[in-house]
Formats: structure tokens, sequence, C-alpha cells
């Protein structure tokens, strides 16, 4: 029974040794992230964030986040995932070439929403460094019934 515990502590003892060497190193990190792109490029926002103000219970908010490409190489949006279900974003399917303007459009649907909100979309990209997180607030009033 001792050497099965032996055993158990020396191998976690490893495994949280490699843990901290991943986390001494964040370069290791965001490279391996961004490996599958080749030629990174840059982004500059337009529109980081949208206040909605407010809207009832129920109604739907769409909004398109503005971006520029400033690099030297075609920007490819990958993926964009909202933090919430509510809130779903369409990315551009075709790569924003060098100086043109990209859009991410984003709908929020109210219903049973009612508060404050505050919601982020991430965007996986080639940009280096990465895409900035886009926020969208507001807040959702009951409806009158």
């Amino acid at each position: 029974m001792n050497r099965l515990i032996a055993c158990v502590c020396i191998t976690i003892m490893f495994i949280s040794c490699n843990i901290r060497n991943t986390r001494n190193k964040p370069d290791a990190l965001v490279s391996n992230a961004t490996a599958q792109f080749t030629d990174s490029t840059t982004v500059q926002l337009i529109d980081s964030a949208y206040n909605f103000g407010s809207v009832t219970d129920g109604d739907k908010v769409e909004y398109s986040y503005r971006f520029r490409n400033t690099g030297n190489h075609p920007l490819i949006v990958a993926s964009a995932m909202a933090s919430c279900g509510c809130t779903v974003p369409e990315k551009p399917e075709e790569p924003i070439k060098p100086g043109e303007t990209g859009f991410l459009k984003v709908v929020f649907n109210s219903k049973g929403r009612v508060g404050d909100v505050h919601k982020t979309i991430t965007v996986t990209s080639n940009a280096y460094p990465s895409f900035p997180l886009l926020e969208l607030t507001g807040k959702v009033v009951p409806a009158d019934k």
C-alpha cells in the first residue's frame, strides 16, 4: 500500500513540474496557439465595444464590429465565440486583405435576459498580437404585459 501511495505522489510531482515549466514560458504558448497560421498580420479595431442602451425582453440586437487589417498579409478569422449562447457572432468567411476593413456581425437575443448585460466575443485569427476581446453591453427591461 505504501508503494502505491509513493508511486502516486511521484507521478503527481512529475506532472506538476511539467505544468510549472509550461506556465513560465508564455511565448511558447502563444506560438503554439498561432502555429496553424504561417503568415501573421496585425489588426486595428475600429469598434471594440458596443452599448445598445435599453431594449425590451425578447428584442434582438444586431451590431457589426469593424476592424482593419493593418498588416502585410491577409487577415483570416478562424472563429468567433461569444460568452453566452444568447449571443451569436458571424465571422467573415473570406480573408480580409491588407488595408481593408472587415465586419464581424453579432446578434444578441434578449429573451429571458432581464437586467444588465455584459457579453464578450473572442475572435481567433492570424493577427499578432491576438485579436482583442469585443464587448456588448446594455440593459434588458421587462416587457409590459
